[in-house]
């Protein structure tokens, strides 16, 4: 038996004569949008229990999927049990969609569902995965090469609120590769820059900018709430206060490092798997003496480079946020830009480490004498 097929305008009026239009994708393609008055079922669902979800044979059903291959199928199954008036919907949601007919939103939120459609498809994030997202806050130290591209694709991800610490201030040379800064903003604010880009990305976002230099008089005030940390300067001092801050208040620290040609990244999470997981100075358990601090301003650093490793921090962030995969921890992940290379390379727990080994009672924060410009 041939199978119908009808224009989303068709679907639409036969839908208001009585028609039943039923949605055959899964819940996270809904999420994004379904047509009014469409009752979902997914197609294996109903092919497996018809007369469960559509008790009615003789009523008017109306299949609708993303782009017509699935309500085909479904209409075809239909048939085959039994229903009479069948039809599938000609080019599916996205010919409704263009062809301005009303939609309907799980939530009643249109701009959460089609701004973030592409995460609700994903079975893995979902609306729930997405909303933990929207809930959660990301405390940035650093609002330079690393925190640039890692706070805006954070921020376009949707992680609700970023915390971005930094008391530099725009100049021409950040534009090679500083993506948050434009040169109508030089003499800025980094945070201040930072908050006009990312909320002009997403206007749903909560920036808190911190225009001052992290120290240990303030670092717990400024990660205070966070669920993720991300090290996002080039400054010795700082890292290593913010491992030890990380390490004492059970966070998870992101750390990206450029120079040059090269970059690595990696995740630090003793203090929530204290013994387990390594800190930032089980691999270096103390900084270097000053004269061999690498410091970009005199040794350079490829524009591009801080996207790269900035993108691998911003991945292990959403990842550490909504619990998928493995993360980098125990792993310094290493990249040859140069000879388009990555190597990993194991970090095992140092049983001896000051500050994070088992049992330890923290030690105390040190505010090493700053060597390597910010």
């Amino acid at each position: 038996m041939a199978i119908e097929s009808v224009s989303p305008t068709d679907a639409r009026r036969r839908q208001g004569r009585g028609g039943l239009l039923v949605d055959v994708r899964e819940a996270p393609e809904r999420a994004s949008g379904m047509a009014e008055g469409a009752l979902g079922v997914p197609l294996g669902v109903l092919l497996e229990s018809p007369a469960e979800a559509l008790p009615d044979q003789a009523r008017d059903i109306l299949l609708i999927c993303e782009g017509g291959k699935r309500s085909m199928e479904a209409a075809a199954g239909l048939l085959q049990a039994g229903y009479r008036r069948v039809a599938s919907v000609e080019g599916g949601t996205r010919a409704w969609r263009a062809a301005a007919l009303p939609l309907a939103y799980p939530a009643g939120d249109p701009d959460f569902h089609d701004r973030y459609s592409r995460h609700l498809r994903l079975p893995e994030v979902g609306e729930a995965g997405q909303r933990r997202l929207l809930a959660a806050r990301v405390a940035i130290v650093g609002a330079g090469g690393l925190g640039s591209p890692t706070a805006y694709y954070l921020a376009a991800a949707g992680v609700g609120t970023l915390a971005i610490a930094d008391d530099d201030v725009v100049e021409r040379s950040n534009l090679q590769r500083q993506i948050l800064h434009a040169e109508a903003r030089i003499g800025t604010p980094k945070v201040e820059s930072a908050r006009v880009a990312l909320q002009a990305l997403n206007p749903g976002l909560r920036v808190e900018p911190l225009a001052e230099r992290i120290t240990s008089a303030n670092v717990e005030r400024f990660l205070e709430g966070a669920d993720v940390v991300v090290d996002g300067g080039d400054n010795l001092p700082m890292r290593y206060l913010l491992n030890d801050a990380c390490v004492k208040l059970s966070k998870p620290l992101v750390y990206g490092a450029v120079d040059r040609f090269d970059g690595q990244a990696s995740v630090f999470d003793a203090g929530r798997h204290r013994g387990v997981l390594p800190c930032y100075r089980c691999l270096f358990p103390e900084p270097p003496p000053p004269e061999f601090a690498p410091n970009c301003s005199d040794t350079g650093v490829l524009g591009v480079l801080p996207g790269v490793i900035g993108l691998l921090q911003a991945t292990e962030v959403i990842k550490l946020l909504l619990g998928l995969g493995e993360p980098l921890a125990g792993r310094l992940l290493r990249f040859d830009a140069l000879a388009m290379r990555f190597r990993e390379t194991r970090v095992p727990a140092d049983p001896d480490c000051p500050v994070c080994a088992a049992g330890r009672e923290f030690p105390g924060y040190i505010d090493y004498q700053q060597f390597c410009a910010g």
